[in-house]
């Protein structure tokens, strides 16, 4: 049998909009209580409003992950008032467009200090609770781009490699600890399309994967007996175009 997930304690990043709003309100319905760490206060306070409705507890905390001591003390402030968590979801990340030659050197390092290093310094900062209680499930959204790289698209690609690398090493490592690493790698997601194209009449928004689908996924993913964990994926929409 799998495992349920009411009662348990989630901290999710980038959950104001998109993957991480639709994570926030599908493992409420779980009835899993949630961390919502994002950069603008007033969606995560809309946001809180909805997934208290499921009866949950909830708690809203205002970072730039890329700034270590204040990611630091954001959890800090979570475990305080909202509780350990059992689960973290690695959902913040931004998108790059740029040849390789005409991007700014300060968007590939800013590219590099959300999308890697902001995951860095949020799991730094929640994996010694899971060691503590020896278990844990923490979900890191990476991209297709990840796993094969496109024209335009270096130091975003780059990003979602280190991501990978960064992702496997650690699921190694901490396996001993029951604590299970998913890597996820969306294509098309239709609130987050690729480095800022537009979808005309031929490219249907509602072919596109949805943030809540990919909230389902990671649900049952989550719901896995402890014994199992699919550590990556990919995920693609049937026929977007």
């Amino acid at each position: 049998m799998g495992q349920k997930l009411e009662g348990k304690i989630t901290y999710i990043t980038g959950a104001s909009q998109g993957i991480g709003r639709a994570t926030a309100i599908e493992l409420a319905n779980e009835g899993v209580h949630v961390g919502l760490i994002a950069r603008t206060e007033s969606k995560l306070n809309e946001l809180k409003e909805e997934v208290n409705r499921y009866g949950v507890k909830s708690e809203v905390a205002i970072v730039d992950i890329s700034d270590l001591k204040s990611v630091e003390q954001t959890i800090n402030n979570l475990v305080s008032t909202l509780g350990a968590p059992d689960i973290l979801i690695n959902n913040a990340g931004i998108s790059t467009k740029g040849k390789f030659l005409e991007t700014d050197p300060e968007e590939w390092k800013r590219t590099f200090d959300v999308n890697v290093f902001g995951m860095y310094h949020v799991t730094r900062a929640v994996l010694p609770y899971m060691i503590d209680q020896d278990r844990g499930d923490i979900i890191n959204i990476s991209s297709s781009n990840g796993l094969k790289a496109t024209a335009g698209s270096s130091a975003y690609s780059a990003s979602k490699f280190a991501v990978q690398g960064m992702s496997e090493a650690l699921m190694q490592e901490v396996r001993p600890h029951n604590i299970r690493v998913f890597t996820m790698n969306p294509s098309l997601v239709a609130t987050e399309l690729p480095f800022g194209e537009e979808l005309d009449e031929k490219n249907d928004p509602e072919k596109f994967m949805q943030p809540e689908d990919l909230a389902e996924f990671m649900v049952a993913q989550l719901k896995l007996n402890q014994r199992i964990f699919i550590k990556q994926s990919l995920q693609w929409a049937t026929n977007p175009f």
